[in-house]
């Protein structure tokens, strides 16, 4: 493993650089953050995650698309996230695709490293994209799920959600809160 640059860098240089190394990692503000081994509840979670949401947009028929963790958003020039699960709407991405460009739902599953980060930096950067209507924070063993939700340009609305059900409108799916937690 090489060690990590210490220069500032851009989304387009540091996916270069990314590509070529072993590990994962994310861009903030042009400085770049090695991501940590995950403890397995955490992998449970964000696999609970894509399947509930595979199986709303299943039901729903919404030409839209659940990805697990792995690609990446750019936020900005200088900063790129990689959330845990995130739903695009439109044509299906090239499998070779590392970028998704206009994300509707993202879901961060916080690790307790990163649930400072998740709950700030990364609400305020997904939100600077036009296309994340929704961004939802699920903590691994414990309600409440956060839901952050796009109302016009300038506001987004929280939902503190303990049980029933969290719509996303658009792109018109419906999940239930109970449905997150594996048993």
């Amino acid at each position: 493993m090489s060690a990590i640059p210490e220069r500032h860098m851009t989304v387009d240089e540091f996916r270069a650089w990314a590509e070529a190394q072993p590990g994962r990692y994310e861009l903030y503000h042009g400085g770049i953050d090695d991501m940590s081994p995950e403890p397995v509840g955490l992998g449970r979670m964000k696999q609970s995650v894509v399947r509930v949401l595979e199986d709303a947009i299943g039901l729903g028929k919404t030409g839209c698309h659940a990805m697990p963790e792995g690609a990446t958003v750019r936020v900005d020039h200088d900063t790129a996230h990689e959330p845990k699960t995130l739903v695009s709407c439109g044509p299906a991405l090239p499998n070779d695709a590392i970028e998704i460009p206009n994300p509707v739902i993202v879901v961060e599953v916080p690790s307790p490293s990163m649930r400072c980060i998740d709950a700030s930096t990364k609400l305020m950067g997904y939100f600077k994209l036009p296309s994340v209507q929704h961004y939802l924070i699920v903590d691994t063993d414990k309600l409440p799920v956060l839901h952050h939700q796009r109302q016009s340009e300038n506001t987004i609305l929280t939902h503190i959600i303990h049980d029933g059900l969290i719509a996303f409108d658009p792109p018109g799916i419906t999940i239930s809160v109970a449905s997150l937690f594996p048993e």
